[in-house]
């Protein structure tokens, strides 16, 4: 009767210790969802306030700091004071939140970034300037025909076309999106692929610009890049006057720095 007792005893001691291991393996199962949707949410915004991410998963103040302290702590995020164009109230702004490049990494891109970066430095060696951006346009040429495929019911409206790049680019892993502005319409992209490589060849961002404005069909402005360190690749694309009939059209493009 002893044994038995002795064993039943230690069943149920060995009871507690499992069913506490589950339940911190489950507030871990948690914790790690939560934040692949912080991380995600982060991707598609860019720079985003600690209050809008919380609402937009519908967590409260507490939690979604916990979830961003352990980020930054691992050197996901950054914290960067938030631009405020235009008058401003009093007070200190709001901080933003921006994936770091490590933040990124998480999410499955940069592939192939150190062999990418060292075949693009010897087409540099070898051929000079003009060799890496006639490697660029080669490279882009067939995102642009996808594109244009994309793009075939889009009709002449720039600010229509921009909204059906942006569901192309979406397709092909750019997470974008396109919307109506005072001044016209910006195409927004949360992700850039080659990010990495960009910085040290910005070649493949001003490919990239005049592929958008082929596609859109008119002048456009880069504002800001993910490869310049900011959160997400903005373009504009200016408000456009009517063309009288047999006017002659022409696309211009131009890089426009707004964080200086």
């Amino acid at each position: 009767m002893k044994k038995a007792a002795g064993l039943s005893g230690r069943q149920a001691d060995g009871i507690g210790p499992r069913r506490g291991e589950l339940a911190l393996s489950q507030a871990a199962s948690t914790d790690l969802s939560t934040r692949d949707r912080v991380t995600q949410l982060l991707l598609e915004r860019g720079a985003i306030t600690a209050a809008q991410l919380g609402s937009a998963l519908g967590l409260s103040p507490a939690a979604i700091r916990r979830h961003l302290d352990a980020m930054l702590a691992d050197g996901d995020v950054v914290a960067r004071e938030q631009v405020v164009r235009g008058s401003r109230g009093r007070g200190r702004p709001a901080k933003v939140f921006v994936l770091t490049e490590a933040g990124r990494l998480r999410c499955g891109t940069h592939h192939y970034d150190n062999i990418a970066t060292a075949a693009l430095r010897w087409i540099a060696r070898t051929g000079g300037a003009e060799a890496v951006e006639a490697f660029a346009a080669e490279q882009v040429s067939a995102l642009e025909e996808r594109c244009q495929a994309a793009m075939e019911d889009a009709g002449d409206d720039p600010l229509a076309r921009a909204e059906a790049l942006a569901g192309a680019l979406t397709a092909e892993g750019y997470a974008a999106n396109a919307s109506t502005i005072a001044s016209g319409g910006q195409l927004c992209q949360h992700h850039c692929p080659v990010a990495h490589v960009a910085a040290e060849f910005p070649q493949l961002c001003e490919v990239e610009t005049t592929v958008i404005s082929r596609l859109v069909g008119t002048h456009v402005q880069r504002l800001a890049t993910i490869a310049h360190g900011d959160g997400v690749c903005t373009t504009h694309i200016p408000a456009q006057p009517r063309k009288s009939p047999g006017a002659q059209s022409g696309n211009t493009v131009t890089t426009v720095r707004t964080d200086r």
